[in-house]
């Protein structure tokens, strides 16, 4: 009988990573349930990315609170665009300055699924009492806050991968790296959004800051000693959906037909396996099989799992 894991809010934790550096780790970091992070100076606290809901945000603010002594929020980066890491921005105080990458404050101004939840999830979630709220400040490539003493760089990595938008955090001096959702640790990832290719660069991309400890946007942190290991995993996994893309084109069946043939093998235990039928219409459109069409991306994806997908928000 498999272990039983607890995802109510109550069971999100705010883990001191160093010194005045926070990861707020909620599990299993299924659907709708992201890491987000605090950094703490002198002047105040730089946070990285909000959270789903208004309940599971809330208990992120308060926990940041106890721990900083009710510090100032000064700035909030969002790692990319997707309303589990960024719905509850409109919480933060309106003196809170909110940075993002340009293309992620385009998508967030273009979301329609914060207005009302379509079922492809169940239970539908309830976001409580978010509203849209935006960046302030955008980047194209990079990025340095002066917080308190503290350097936090948010760098591009110059193409797309999970999304258009993505922006890692990186503390140079303490070698701590939020990834956002360019790592998802011990489950399965999701590239719909971005680009297959695009995802299996960043993992080179990531291996470069050398980070003694990363964050990544769902799942547990790992030490920099984890990390080789954790980017394998991901690389498996983005060759094995390209390869899976790559036999389907070449049978001339589409990406329902492929992911219902191919065997996850080392994949299967990981939580939302049914994201490989998302990535593989991403992985049909990069090589050129059409645009992605969304509606038909989720209808596949719900026929494969043989209905919505779980949610615990």
């Amino acid at each position: 009988m498999g272990t039983e894991i607890d995802t109510s809010p109550g069971a999100a934790e705010l883990r001191e990573i160093v010194a005045g550096v926070y990861a707020w780790v909620q599990p299993d970091g299924s659907w709708w349930i992201n890491n987000a992070g605090a950094v703490a100076g002198d002047d105040g606290v730089v946070l990285v990315d909000t959270c789903a809901t208004e309940r599971r945000t809330r208990l992120f603010l308060d926990a940041v609170a106890t721990a900083t002594g009710g510090a100032t929020l000064r700035m909030a980066v969002n790692t990319h665009q997707h309303g589990d890491h960024t719905y509850g921005n409109s919480l933060l105080p309106a003196r809170t300055v909110l940075i993002a990458h340009e293309a992620t404050r385009a998508a967030q101004l273009a979301d329609t699924v914060i207005d009302g939840c379509p079922p492809f999830w169940a239970p539908v979630p309830d976001w409580g009492a978010v509203t849209r709220r935006v960046a302030d400040v955008v980047l194209r490539t990079d990025l340095t806050l002066h917080a308190g003493g503290r350097r936090v760089d948010l760098v591009h990595p110059g193409f797309a991968a999970h999304t258009a938008g993505d922006v890692v955090a990186w503390l140079p001096e303490e070698q701590v790296l939020f990834t956002g959702d360019l790592l998802f640790h011990g489950l399965t990832p999701l590239v719909f959004m971005g680009s297959v290719e695009g995802a299996l660069r960043s993992l080179d991309w990531l291996a470069t800051f050398g980070a003694a400890h990363v964050v990544p946007g769902h799942g547990a942190p790992a030490g920099g000693d984890a990390l080789p290991g954790v980017l394998a995993e991901h690389e498996r996994y983005y060759r094995f959906v390209t390869e899976t893309a790559r036999e389907g084109l070449r049978d001339g069946i589409g990406p329902l037909d492929a992911a219902r043939r191919a065997d996850l093998g080392e994949f299967a235990a990981w939580a939302d396996a049914e994201r490989l039928v998302l990535n593989l219409h991403r992985a049909y459109a990069d090589a050129g099989d059409g645009e992605l069409d969304m509606l038909a991306a989720f209808s596949d994806t719900l026929t494969w799992r043989g209905g919505p997908m779980p949610t615990s928000v």
